[in-house]
């Protein structure tokens, strides 16, 4: 059974390099894009909600690593969602030719996702040395946790919804407008102390939102939830993820009929 796992580990990990290196293949600066694409939007964000609307006078005084590291979160989840739906479909001919677990092919594409936004930490990092805001070893360690429960929200969706989106294409334009909401209904532009009280608690019960929230208020201000808010956020995410896997497993034996 070890080696079978170690045999699955391996498999995924190749596909995810695959991916990774084709994706920048054939582009004039290659893996530089994997940090030049977030890094021009956040300029662009940063320049016009600090600037312009001065969101520090308004009691936010490290709102440009806020908002980087909401937005690092937010595409890591983005890319990851989208590449993960799209994965059976993208890798058709692993489906249909031969035979390898189709889980391994969703997982892979996930953890393509999670190589950019490691490289993006690079990013992340640089902006909290400039500003000399130095992070607690506490901080650190539930930061890296709140990036492994948004993995597995991610993985969750994808596990979800790749094996339909094969038959329903229409899943996949869905998806992109749902992302575009999501982006303005979490509290990566805005900090959510900007909404009512009651918005706030609402606004919450959205995982990502949670994760973005919780994990810049402790990265950047050092300050945390209480632990009974991590624990439900961390069983309501679990219960989704094993849900998923079921109805995956469910649905992607006749995955092939429909590419």
């Amino acid at each position: 059974m070890n080696k079978k796992h170690e045999n699955y580990k391996e498999l995924i990990l190749r596909l995810a390099k695959t991916d990774f290196k084709l994706r920048y293949h054939g582009s004039a600066l290659g893996y530089i894009w994997a940090i030049l694409k977030p890094l021009l939007l956040f300029l662009v964000l940063n320049f016009v909600f600090s600037s312009v609307f001065n969101f520090k006078n308004i009691g936010i005084p490290y709102y440009t690593l806020e908002l980087l590291t909401g937005l690092l979160l937010f595409n890591f989840f983005a890319e990851g969602t989208s590449s993960g739906i799209a994965s059976l479909l993208a890798k058709s001919q692993l489906v249909t030719k031969i035979y390898i677990p189709r889980w391994t092919i969703v997982v892979s594409s996930t953890i393509n996702a999670l190589f950019v936004f490691g490289m993006n930490t690079i990013i992340m990092v640089g902006f909290f040395i400039y500003y000399g805001k130095y992070p607690s070893v506490e901080s650190i360690l539930m930061f890296c946790f709140f990036v492994l429960l948004l993995y597995f929200l991610i993985v969750s969706i994808s596990m979800l919804l790749a094996p339909f989106f094969v038959r329903f294409r229409d899943i996949g334009m869905i998806w992109e407008v749902l992302i575009s909401i999501l982006m303005y209904a979490s509290p990566i532009i805005y900090p959510i102390t900007l909404l009512p009280v009651n918005l706030q608690k609402i606004a919450l019960l959205n995982p990502l939102a949670f994760v973005i929230h919780f994990a810049k208020q402790g990265v950047v201000s050092n300050r945390f939830t209480d632990l009974g808010h991590i624990l439900l956020m961390t069983i309501s995410v679990a219960l989704l993820f094993l849900l998923s896997v079921l109805i995956f497993n469910k649905s992607e034996k006749r995955v092939a009929e429909y590419i």
